[in-house]
């Protein structure tokens, strides 16, 4: 091997560059781990369990309040886009069940006023990577919007009463459905990419907003089967929220911040990077 390779395997070795990378840092993590790391996240829950539940409650009402001024000021029509687009802001608004956890694996005591003043190593970066995610949350919902003007073209929202009938019972309402499950998908899974490690990164290391995004979406491609069950859980553990009028949130999201917590150490770990 001559100087040249040496130094490029070196450079490839200690930075990611290239194929030569000891695989047993990509790759590795088994594809249901996120059970181990919702069965973590429970325990980080019952440590202080008032704290993670008041973190809960505010998190439902602060839901609840913005469902009722949709519905209040006429604009139930982007209702159902913007429950999908609260799982791109989730990362954001958990980043204080991010502390806890982290106090807790440092042997530290949190209480719910240090959740919710959570000082962040990357400083005023999370507030960068905040609004960026703020950004693509509405860019969702404009395309919602143009998607029903493009099968229904100026015709009314018939209302949440009659949303099931109009989608179910017509040909446009089916194809609407397909296509926009489809572009929806493509949204979830850049959104889920970027988002899912980049404010637990924000909050772990001095880095900026869009290298955390880019981080985040080299770690969730280098581990895709575990992120890709890890999303479904995700999903599933959301519908109940949103089956049980939201309530289900007082426990639910606390589970999840604390389970992503941990799996951001996890596969930050299986790449050497945490």
């Amino acid at each position: 091997m001559g100087e040249t390779d040496k130094s490029y395997w070196l450079l490839s070795e200690t930075s990611g560059i290239g194929e030569t990378r000891d695989p047993r840092l990509k790759r590795g993590l088994p594809v249901f781990e996120g059970f181990r790391w919702l069965s973590a996240g429970w325990r980080d829950f019952w440590i202080r369990p008032a704290a993670s539940l008041a973190y809960g409650i505010g998190v439902f009402l602060l839901s609840v309040a913005f469902v009722w001024m949709l519905v209040a000021f006429g604009l139930d029509y982007i209702l159902f886009p913007a429950l999908a687009a609260f799982m791109i802001v989730a990362p954001f608004l958990a980043i204080g069940l991010y502390e806890k956890s982290r106090s807790i694996e440092e042997g530290r005591r949190i209480g719910f006023a240090s959740m919710l003043f959570a000082r962040p190593r990357a400083g005023a970066q999370v507030f960068f990577a905040g609004l960026l995610l703020c950004m693509l949350v509405l860019l969702w919902m404009r395309a919602a919007v143009l998607l029903y003007a493009l099968f229904f073209g100026v015709m009314a929202f018939p209302g949440l009463d009659h949303i099931v009938s109009m989608l179910f019972g017509t040909a446009y309402g089916w194809t609407m459905l397909v296509v926009g499950t489809a572009i929806g998908g493509l949204f979830a899974a850049f959104a889920f990419a970027v988002s899912v490690f980049s404010v637990p990164m924000l909050l772990d290391q001095r880095v900026d907003a869009l290298t955390a995004m880019g981080s985040s979406m080299k770690l969730v491609w280098n581990n895709l089967s575990p992120m890709v069950a890890w999303g479904a859980m995700l999903l599933a553990l959301f519908a109940a929220c949103v089956a049980t009028g939201l309530v289900g949130m007082i426990v639910i999201f606390p589970l999840l911040g604390h389970a992503t917590w941990h799996a951001y150490r996890a596969v930050a770990r299986s790449e050497g990077t945490g």
